[in-house]
């Protein structure tokens, strides 16, 4: 199995889910960026959510990752502690870093390997259709010598201890929690439940200004019904929106509520927006979902 991997989403939804103990599994949602970390016979690779590979700004974890046995495969979240709480500013600064700007950052922050799920595993191969139960197991297993700063995210099947996570884990810059059900097998699309705390909102992608291989804004669908462009994006966010722009072909102008002109996409991207910035023209998008 090679990259780019359709990769196992997450829903929003208002609680959390709750039924007999061991239906559902909770893991904290760590604020950070979505990643496949690829372990060959000769090399370590990291993969965007978009599929773009980013070993480059992430090479102190491609280092770590040199510790897994090749023919892994995990999928996870990389992230930055600065002062006991998850920092996704130095998380941005870091994506969009050059070579030499990323080797500093690293020195003064070093990144950390959230891993909620392994895909390929060295002695059995393809794993996306065993349960999740039994992916966890072979995660632990797999990650039980690596230490920091690989580790598996926490995952509880007690729903009590998932709201006190909730709650408690905020501070340290917890998004909320993930919901998975322990039967169910690793598939693209939003297969998981996501409760998170109202600092962000989801918008769905309908069309970009400037060029699909390098968009300044995004026209987005807010939850209002409004189509609004974003604020100019930042380099890393735009290279992960534009792998699924210039997967279709472009469509034909539109204009937004305001009547600022876009191109229209069929590209199935949604991004995350800050909730604060939704009641204004210009919405602020901070990373594609």
């Amino acid at each position: 199995m090679e990259p780019p991997v359709p990769l196992a989403l997450a829903e929003a939804v208002p609680r959390l889910p709750q039924g007999r103990q061991g239906t559902w599994w909770y893991e904290p949602k760590f604020d950070g960026h979505r990643m496949l970390m690829v372990r060959t016979a000769d090399s370590v690779r990291l993969f965007a959510r978009s599929g773009r590979m980013v070993t480059t700004p992430w090479m102190d974890l491609a280092l770590a990752g040199r510790a897994l046995p090749p023919g892994t495969m995990l999928d996870g979240e990389a992230v930055i502690w600065q002062d006991g709480r998850i920092d996704f500013g130095a998380v941005q600064a870091r994506a969009a870093s050059s070579v030499d700007r990323s080797r500093v950052l690293a020195a003064r922050l070093p990144a950390s390997y959230a891993v909620w799920d392994v895909l390929t595993h060295p002695d059995h191969g393809d794993v996306r259709a065993r349960r999740y139960t039994e992916r966890r197991r072979l995660l632990l297993d797999l990650l039980s010598e690596i230490g920091p700063p690989i580790q598996a995210v926490p995952a509880t099947d007690d729903y009590e201890t998932a709201l006190v996570w909730y709650e408690a884990l905020r501070a340290q810059g917890i998004e909320g929690i993930v919901c998975k059900r322990a039967a169910s097998t690793y598939r693209a699309g939003r297969i998981w439940q996501k409760v998170r705390h109202a600092d962000t909102s989801e918008a769905d992608v309908v069309g970009y200004t400037g060029a699909s291989a390098q968009p300044r804004t995004l026209a987005v669908r807010l939850a209002d019904g409004r189509t609004v462009l974003t604020q100019r994006l930042p380099a890393a966010l735009a290279q992960d929106a534009a792998a699924y722009l210039t997967a279709v072909a472009p469509g034909p102008p539109a204009t937004t509520t305001a009547g600022d002109t876009y191109t229209t996409t069929t590209a199935e991207l949604v991004v995350e927006v800050l909730e604060g910035t939704t009641r204004h023209q210009v919405v602020t998008a901070t990373r594609v979902r």
